[in-house]
């Protein structure tokens, strides 16, 4: 299936221009049509105040969570008008408790999510509710965009984190306009399983069914000679040049990530290439 919907959260206005030039990067690219959701967030706790606080709290909050939105929506008609491509915009405002609700409306008829990187040191606390709504709710990949560097539009080597389970097979498949595409595509493996149906030939059948595609796939398996998985998969997207690394997202599940880490929240947080997820 070709990316033709595209769709971009914007919540911060310094995370604005970054992502939406990447979103018209790739828009142009592919012939798709973008729309930018510019939402104001009231970021205050929702059905609780204390003793004493009276409507106007809830008035003000929401009021400047409005100027917010219009500020937002000011600034993607600016950038996106001037791109030449289709698009389109919408502004709101939305509690911060019931933001995952118009994230997935949205994302659901979409064929791609491009986001901010939703954690770092600058970066407000809606950013990890619209990306796991996007996902999770919405059903959309998603393509999270770094703070910092250039925008891609056809990426030429691109890096997946294999590690057989049903969240990466989907990921790989939403990704497939992207790796028929690629110059190279490497399949990583990390500490396969000495036992079990692939053990001889770890990533053998992922590559056989990329091929059929037309992919120009390449298999690397590697030892987990790092502490995390997602060090191994960054430092070897590094050392290939790689432009944007595919996986899957939330093996585990979200709570137990937050508690303990996992690779999908690590490479959330340190990546700095562009990161296709799915679940």
């Amino acid at each position: 299936m070709a990316f033709r919907s595209l769709l971009s959260v914007v919540t911060d206005a310094s995370l604005t221009e970054p992502t939406l030039t990447q979103g018209i990067a790739l828009a142009q690219v592919l012939d798709a049509h973008y729309d930018a959701l510019c939402l104001g967030v009231d970021r205050s706790q929702t059905g609780y105040y204390y003793a004493g606080a009276n409507a106007m709290i809830l008035q003000e909050t929401l009021s400047r969570a409005q100027k917010e939105s219009e500020k937002l929506e000011a600034q993607a008609t600016a950038l996106l008008g001037a791109s030449g491509i289709r698009w389109g915009t919408e502004a709101g405002v939305a509690q911060i408790a019931d933001l995952g609700r118009h994230v997935a409306a949205r994302a659901r008829f979409s064929d791609l999510v491009i986001l901010p990187q939703p954690y770092g040191e600058k970066t407000g606390a809606e950013l990890e509710p619209t990306m796991e709504a996007a996902l999770f709710e919405g059903q959309a990949p998603v393509l999270m965009i770094p703070t910092e560097g250039d925008p891609i539009r056809t990426p030429k080597k691109i890096s997946i984190g294999w590690n057989e389970s049903s969240e990466a097979l989907v990921a790989i498949r939403a990704a497939m306009p992207f790796l028929v595409k690629a110059d190279s595509v490497h399949v990583v493996v990390i500490d396969p399983p000495t036992h079990g149906p692939n053990r001889s030939d770890p990533g053998g059948m992922l590559s056989q069914y990329l091929a059929r595609h037309g992919v120009r796939v390449e298999i690397d398996v590697l030892s987990k000679t790092l502490p995390r998985v997602s060090d191994v998969l960054i430092r070897h997207a590094k050392d290939t040049e790689c432009d944007m690394l595919v996986m899957g997202a939330y093996g585990h599940s979200r709570f137990r990530e937050a508690i303990l880490g996992g690779a999908t929240r690590n490479m959330l947080e340190q990546a700095d290439i562009p990161v296709f997820l799915a679940h």
